[in-house]
């Protein structure tokens, strides 16, 4: 019969419990670096995910950018067409100014129709034309302004180094007459004309855009002058 002294059952006992403090520690650990792990994971998850929107907060931004260069870029063409498609106008002396507004002397400005509100010039006779929504009162155009119409003399066109253009002439009509002095914005269609009466210091200046007179949606009124 074998015989288990204190000595070795107090060894035995301190070793079973230094195996299960250590089994705890294992544990403790393992549980902690899962714990980390797990902690760690889910905050490089979230930053890839602020990333991934700051990406595409970023991609974003840059198509909008390249959207709205795309659109300046056919603005510019689409203006640089208008622009030439203005200038030949004016050197074959077919084209008309449609007026949008209209600022007089003391500084009072009116929104009118660019149909019935205009300067014109073709086959050598110019046309200024004004119609305002005065229906109750006389006018003797008939629709609401006057209507002058005559022959043109001394035009003069020069342009700038911006492409700023300035064309000025006058129109003679059989009891009126008047200087236009008409600037067109660099590389554009749009424009302001000065008019000037002859027979009076009643400046207007209309403003608006410049098309060729084929493609003008102009209506002349009765001509009184």
């Amino acid at each position: 019969m074998k015989t288990i002294s204190k000595k070795g059952e107090n060894e035995n006992g301190t070793a079973n419990r230094m195996n299960n403090r250590v089994g705890i520690l294992l544990v403790i650990s393992l549980t902690f670096v899962m714990i980390f792990s797990a902690v760690t994971g889910a905050t490089v998850a979230q930053e890839n995910k602020k990333m991934t929107r700051k990406e595409k907060e970023a991609a974003w931004r840059a198509e909008r950018l390249k959207k709205r260069a795309e659109e300046k870029a056919e603005e510019m063409r689409n203006d640089s067409i208008e622009f030439l498609q203005t200038i030949e106008a004016i050197k074959e002396g077919s084209w008309a100014l449609e007026a949008s507004s209209i600022t007089f002397d003391n500084g009072v400005t009116r929104f009118v129709t660019p149909s019935t509100n205009f300067l014109s010039m073709n086959e050598g006779t110019g046309v200024v034309q004004t119609a305002f929504d005065n229906s109750n009162i006389y006018s003797p155009n008939g629709i609401g302004g006057v209507t002058l119409e005559g022959r043109i003399t001394g035009e003069e066109v020069n342009m700038d180094n911006d492409g700023n253009v300035t064309y000025n002439y006058t129109i003679m009509g059989p009891q009126l007459s008047a200087t236009v002095n008409i600037v067109i914005s660099g590389y554009s269609n749009q424009a302001t004309a000065t008019v000037s009466p002859n027979f009076s210091s009643n400046d207007m200046t209309m403003s608006g855009s410049i098309y060729p007179y084929s493609s003008a949606g102009i209506f002349e009124g009765t001509t009184g002058y």
